[in-house]
């Protein structure tokens, strides 16, 4: 019996399969600029998340300082940032390349951002598919969603919120 569970447990991990991985999360996507691929639900093991759909040309793009400074804050209390570039409101860099370097190189990023992709409509990503069912689809570019460990509970912040405010603290604290 006890080797069945092990080889149970070693199957689950061999194929990225992880009990506590909200259905939402089980997705893979590539990071940006990048061959690499991230199982999101490998990157997050039931932590707390903190999404954003991102954009290099938006007037709300210097929020990448701020959203890596959450990072540095909270990663080591549990909070994983993952960043979802998308073109869906027409100001994001045609070239992976140039959206990687605003980034990593003005911006310092290292959370983990993916490869572009939709956020809102039917072509959405699974991610935000499930994150528009639960709270609503972003209306612009750096709509934050904190979402407990488990994915049960999400809470949304329109671009204006930004990742310095009490507002947003305080939701990631409360999943923390």
């Amino acid at each position: 019996m006890k080797a069945k569970l092990v080889a149970l447990a070693l199957g689950l991990v061999i194929t990225g399969a992880w009990a506590d991985c909200p259905e939402y999360l089980n997705y893979e996507a590539k990071r940006l600029h990048s061959s690499e691929r991230v199982n999101l639900c490998e990157l997050t093991q039931g932590k707390p998340v903190l999404i954003v759909n991102t954009a290099s040309n938006c007037g709300f793009t210097p929020q990448f300082k701020q959203l890596e400074a959450l990072n540095q804050k909270y990663k080591d209390k549990g909070l994983v940032v993952i960043g979802f570039p998308s073109d869906d409101f027409f100001q994001e860099e045609d070239d992976e390349k140039k959206t990687a370097d605003v980034c990593y190189l003005n911006y310092g990023v290292k959370f983990t951002m993916l490869s572009p992709s939709a956020v809102r409509g039917g072509d959405a990503n699974p991610v935000f598919k499930y994150l528009t069912d639960k709270s609503a689809s972003p209306k612009w570019n750096f709509y934050k969603y904190v979402v407990s460990g488990d994915g049960q509970q999400v809470q949304q912040f329109n671009s204006r919120v930004t990742p310095d405010s009490e507002e947003l603290t305080q939701a990631i604290e409360s999943v923390l």
